[in-house]
Order: C-alpha cells, then structure tokens, then sequence
C-alpha cells in the first residue's frame, strides 16, 4: 500500500511539472486508494479543460484586439490626411498639437497591434543562421542619427570572432531596436553596448545610466503600458519593452534586467 501511494506521488509530480498528460494508474488494487485515484483524475480532467478554456479565451481576446487596432488605423490616418492639409493652408495654430496627439496614437496603436500579432498563436517565427555581429553592427548604424540628436556615444564591446545562432533574424533586429530605442529616450550618458558568447548563450548586454528607477521599477519593466521614468510619461507608448520580451519568449530566448549603482543593464540571452 506504501509503495503505492509512492508511486501515485511520483506520477502526480510528472503530470505537475507537466512531463506528461497520464493520468495516475495503480498496480495495487484496493477500493479506497482506487477511489482516490480516481477523484485525482477527475480534477487532473478538470484542470485540462480550464487550461484549454482559458487558452482560447486569450486567443479570441488578442484577436478582438487585433480586429479593434486595425479598425481604428483606418480613420486615423484619414485624420491624419487632413491635418496635412490644414497645415498647407496655415488654417489653425492648434494644427501642430492635434497633429503630435494622433501621431502618438498612432504609434500606440501600431505597437499594440504587433504586439497582438505576437501573442497569437499563429504567429510563426522563421529560424535561420545568424551572423549576430553583422546584425547587431546594422541596426546600430541605423540608429546613428538618433545619438547624434541626443549627444550620445554609445561605447560599443563586440568580439573580433563572429558569433552565429538560430533564430529569426527579424524579430532578433526588432529587439534589439526597440531596446535601443528605449535607452536613448531615458539615457544620459554612458551607454555600454555589449555581445558576448558563453558556452552555448550568446549575451547581449545594453547598459546605461538611470535616475528615479527602484527595483520595483524594474521587476515591472516589461509589462505592457508600464513606464517607470513618470516624468517622461508622453515618451513612447510603454510597449517597446514588453514587444521584445514576447519575442524573447517565442525564441526560447531569456530577457531580463538588473540595477546596480543608478545602472540599469538589459540582458537577452540565446542558446
């Protein structure tokens, strides 16, 4: 009877840390513990069926997102149509303000439609080889203009190997831009970037120097919408962060950040 409640225990953690969907078996008959076992499979039937309920219910909600963006964009760009117009007939001094709010939206938008598209689940990622020297020096060239207006110089730590892995190189470019992009609008100075390989991880390290961030600010980093510098609240949409961290998770990749001494340091890592 020990041995086989020992059992039904070990197949319980396997069915808990989800290495398989078995329900519990017994080998030992006996009314009472037969009576358990199947009480343990009911509720193992039941959780399955809420698990399911609930993934789709996620689903139809990002899709009735995605549907509501894409029915907003259409109208917003027909605002934004006009407002050129008013401009070229100098019709308003309010033009520039309307004209910065709907852009905003605009950018909100668009952000919260890709991150929609992310979280669905027919969104497919396509692995390839990467040269992640070569993509990395591309996207920071393209951002070279945007230091420049924000007198910034980035110091930049590259290995003279090249570093390769398989990954989408699209949504790879699409992190590590949207990580970029978030520390040029918050940094001051002393931006370190860093790419390095241990084992089979290759590391990307961005770092910089911070003012009024907590470390409860950066446990909620990545949440959608959440923006810890509150003085810079019209600075972005608040997705940028939590879009890179989907596409972490869609590549079996980790994202993560740390504090020490008034520096936040964002950290991907792929195998």
């Amino acid at each position: 009877m020990k041995r086989e409640v020992k059992r039904a225990y070990r197949q319980l953690i396997a069915v808990n840390r989800k290495e398989t969907e078995k329900k519990l078996d017994l080998q030992f008959w006996d009314k009472d513990l037969q009576k358990l076992a199947e009480t343990i499979n009911a509720q193992i039937d039941l959780t399955k069926q809420a698990t399911a309920e609930k993934r789709q219910q996620e689903n139809e909600l990002k899709q009735a997102i995605a549907n509501i963006s894409h029915d907003i964009r259409t109208p917003l760009t027909s605002i934004l149509g006009y407002i050129q117009f008013l401009e070229q007939d100098n019709r308003s001094q309010y033009t520039a303000i309307i004209k910065r709010g709907a852009l905003r939206l605009k950018d909100l938008l668009e952000d919260f439609f890709e991150l929609s598209l992310i979280e669905s689940t027919d969104y497919l990622l396509k692995p390839e080889h990467i040269k992640m020297n070569q993509l990395l020096s591309e996207v920071l060239v393209g951002f070279y203009d945007q230091f420049h207006q924000a007198n910034l110089q980035p110091t930049i730590d590259m290995p003279t190997q090249e570093l390769t892995m398989i990954a989408d190189s699209s949504a790879v470019k699409r992190v590590i831009e949207n990580l970029v992009l978030n520390t040029i609008k918050h940094a001051h100075s002393n931006i370190l970037i860093r790419i390095e390989q241990e084992g089979h991880i290759v590391r990307l390290m961005i770092s910089n120097e911070v003012t009024n961030l907590s470390e409860k600010d950066v446990n909620h980093l990545f949440q959608r919408f959440y923006k810890g510098d509150k003085t810079r609240a019209e600075n972005g949409t608040g997705l940028g962060l939590a879009i890179a961290k989907s596409l972490m998770q869609k590549m079996n990749g980790q994202l993560s950040a740390e504090l020490q001494n008034n520096r936040l340091t964002i950290i991907c890592e792929w195998r």
